[in-house]
């Protein structure tokens, strides 16, 4: 008699259990598919958003705005490199509100970063993401206002043709989002498209700045002066506040480049615009207009006001002696057209208003020249 084989067959609770896990796999990996496309779909948004940016606010309030959102992180900060402060100093002058953004920093150097780097070097090497658990002592610097709970943080590059720009630091309160194991690649493509934006931005308004500012004293051009008029006017007006403006002429300049030459000459018009600024405030603008002329724009000032103002520039101004190369010295003085500006007709366009200004201030440079030169006239309605 033949005896039957048959095969081992595995219990239906066990093939059950193996499915049941199956399947629980197979929609876990389907949740996390959809989970990285929408990341993904967010990212790309988010690249398109900054790429678009036309200035260096919008550029900066945009990756503060919508990172943490999209990274599902706790604290998104910028450290930009800025050796001689020339970024802060001109994004300030072009009006920038550095009280806005917190958590944007600045670095005198690539060592405050961070990073591990050989001290031969530096500006060549690129360096890696760096990923780690925060430590308050060790990453104050780059989180100054850590959200509490903070676990883990990655300093991320930003790095232009080799060249280490600044660094994008992120924060978590995940022990686990950030840890050395972990791979870097979309973080560091990232942190690629914010450096080229942050870059091209910076450019931008460094070239905007140039062409706003007289090269030869620093100060704003006419070209600034015109538009911010056209601005604070049109704010005055809502706002409802004065400005005035003040038209100073130096006395005699001719002579002086004539006695001195036009280096000793270009000497005079920075070490005047330098006490003219040392005047004013910060909100104030000055400008030159050309050859020996500067104009002041004063913001929330009437006329009595302006015309102090005017007076203590023409006295710093005839204050001293100017030192010029080889040891000569000059004696200057300035003459000074003050005119104000009450609450604008709203019915009259912005720009006939600026030019009355300055005509106003103009026609009263032209008594204080008639009148004896180094004086402050103010302008008076016939």
């Amino acid at each position: 008699m033949r005896q039957q084989v048959t095969g081992i067959q595995p219990p239906q609770t066990d093939l059950a259990a193996e499915n049941q896990a199956l399947r629980a796999r197979l929609a876990y990996l389907l949740e996390q598919a959809e989970r990285n496309h929408s990341i993904m779909t967010r990212h790309q948004a988010f690249d398109l958003e900054i790429v678009g940016a036309s200035n260096f606010p919008e550029l900066v309030s945009t990756i503060f705005r919508t990172l943490p959102v999209i990274s599902e992180l706790e604290s998104v900060t910028l450290t930009l490199i800025d050796e001689d402060a020339d970024i802060h100093t001109v994004m300030e002058k072009l009006g920038v509100d550095f009280a806005q953004f917190p958590d944007l920093l600045f670095a005198e150097s690539i060592d405050e970063l961070g990073f591990e780097l050989e001290p031969r070097n530096l500006a060549a090497q690129a360096p890696r993401p760096l990923l780690c658990m925060y430590e308050a002592a060790r990453h104050a610097r780059h989180f100054p206002q850590a959200p509490q709970g903070l676990q883990s943080v990655a300093l991320v590059p930003l790095l232009r043709n080799k060249r280490i720009i600044g660094s994008l630091n992120l924060g978590s309160v995940d022990p686990t989002r950030f840890t050395p194991s972990l791979g870097t690649d979309f973080i560091e493509h990232m942190a690629s498209i914010i450096a080229i934006c942050l870059e091209n931005v910076i450019s931008n308004e460094m070239l905007k700045y140039i062409g706003l500012t007289d090269s030869l004293t620093g100060v704003y051009n006419r070209r600034y002066i015109d538009r911010r008029l056209l601005e604070e006017i049109a704010r005055a007006r809502r706002q409802n506040y004065q400005i005035s403006f003040m038209y100073i002429d130096i006395d005699h300049f001719k002579r002086v480049n004539d006695t001195v030459g036009h280096q000793g000459g270009d000497d005079v018009l920075r070490e005047v615009a330098a006490r003219i600024k040392a005047e004013l405030r910060l909100s104030d603008a000055l400008a030159r207009f050309g050859g020996e002329e500067f104009v002041v724009l004063l913001i929330d000032a009437d006329l009595e006001s302006a015309a102090f103002v005017a007076e203590r520039i023409r006295a710093g101004v005839a204050a001293s002696l100017i030192e010029l190369a080889q040891g000569l010295q000059v004696s200057i003085t300035a003459s000074i057209g003050v005119a104000s500006l009450g609450q604008p007709e709203q019915d009259r366009p912005a720009e006939q208003v600026a030019l009355e200004l300055i005509a106003h201030a103009d026609e009263a440079l032209y008594q204080a020249k008639e009148g004896g030169r180094n004086r402050v006239i103010r302008y008076q309605p016939h």
